[in-house]
C-alpha cells in the first residue's frame, strides 16, 4: 500500500488507474471500516481510502480534539484488506487557505434529524468529500449505511452536481450482541457497553411492529423514546422515515426506522430498514 500525505503524490499514482473505487474515512478503524474496502474491491482494480479528521464537520462542543487518531494500526489493517493507496494528508494540504466555499446540502436534506440537532454538520461532510471527490476522481465511491442521513445527502450531492461517480450503500456491521460499530464505541464504559445493544434490539421492535401491520408511527416511536428513557438513555429521536428522502412516510414508501441517543456522554447512533 502507497501512503500519500499530498494531493500531487496521489493524483501521480493514480494518473493511469482504469477504475478506481474510494472509501473515505476518519480513521480509529474497525471491522465496517475494512467491510468498504473489501466491498471496493469488487467494484474497480484499484482502491483508494483515506484517513482525515475534518474539523469543519464537528460542531463547537463536539469531539473534534479527543476524536481518536489510530493512524498506524489503521495502515496496518487498511493494508490487510488490500488497499492499494492511503491518502493521509495533514489539514493544511486539504485546506491550503480558509475556506470560504462550502457545498450546501439541501434544506430538505439537512434541516432534520442530524442536520437539524447538528447545524453546519452536512455542509461540512459535503464540502470535504466534493474536495475528496475531485482529488481521487474515483468511478466508485462507498460508504456505510450507518451515517444513513450522510449516504443520503452525498447520493444527491452526486446527483445533482453531475459527479459521474457511482455512489454504493454499505450494510451495518455488527458486535454479536447487536450493537452497530462505531468508533465511538470506545467512549462506553464498562456498564455501558454492556447496555449500548439496547438501541439495536429497540429499533428491532419498531420494525417488527410495522411489520405486523401498525401504522399509528407517532405512537410507536413514543413508546420506544420512553423505554430508552426507562433504561437510563437520553434519546435525541426515534423516529420512521421514507428511505429515499428521510421525509415523514407517505403512501406504501419503503421505510427505515433512525435513532440517535445518548449513554452518559456517548452519542450512538443506528438505522433499520423496514422489510
Amino acid at each position: 500500500m502507497q501512503i500519500h500525505t499530498t494531493i500531487a503524490s496521489l493524483r501521480t499514482a493514480l494518473a493511469d488507474a482504469r477504475c478506481t473505487a474510494f472509501a473515505p474515512t476518519m480513521g480509529n478503524l474497525h471491522a465496517g471500516h475494512i467491510s468498504l474496502m473489501q466491498a471496493a474491491r469488487v467494484h474497480a482494480d484499484t482502491v483508494v481510502s483515506s484517513i482525515f479528521v475534518n474539523r469543519i464537520q464537528f460542531g463547537p462542543n463536539e469531539d473534534f480534539d479527543s476524536y481518536p487518531r489510530t493512524f498506524q494500526a489503521d495502515c496496518e489493517q487498511l493494508e490487510a484488506a488490500g488497499v492499494d493507496h492511503l491518502f493521509a494528508p495533514a489539514e493544511a494540504e486539504l485546506y491550503p487557505v480558509p475556506q470560504h466555499y462550502f457545498v450546501l446540502p439541501a434544506s430538505a436534506h439537512d434541516n432534520l434529524l442530524e442536520g437539524a440537532l447538528r447545524p453546519g454538520h452536512f455542509q461540512g461532510v459535503a464540502t470535504v468529500v466534493t474536495k475528496l471527490f475531485n482529488i481521487v476522481q474515483p468511478q466508485v465511491a462507498l460508504f456505510g449505511k450507518k451515517d444513513y442521513q450522510q449516504l443520503m445527502v452525498i447520493r444527491s450531492m452526486v446527483q445533482e452536481l453531475n459527479m459521474p461517480i457511482e455512489i454504493i450503500g454499505c450494510d451495518i456491521m455488527r458486535a454479536a450482541d447487536g450493537l452497530a460499530l462505531s468508533s465511538r464505541n470506545g467512549y462506553l464504559s464498562v456498564e455501558q457497553r454492556t447496555e449500548a445493544p439496547r438501541l439495536y434490539a429497540t429499533l428491532q421492535k419498531v420494525a417488527a411492529a410495522i411489520t405486523a401491520g401498525r401504522r399509528d408511527f407517532s405512537a410507536i416511536e413514543q413508546e420506544a423514546m420512553h423505554s430508552l428513557a426507562a433504561h437510563g438513555w437520553q434519546p435525541d429521536y426515534i423516529t420512521i422515515r421514507q428511505r429515499h428522502d428521510l421525509q415523514v412516510p407517505q403512501d406504501d414508501a419503503a421505510l427505515v426506522v433512525l435513532a440517535a441517543a445518548r449513554l452518559g456522554t456517548t452519542r450512538l447512533i443506528d438505522n433499520l430498514e423496514v422489510g
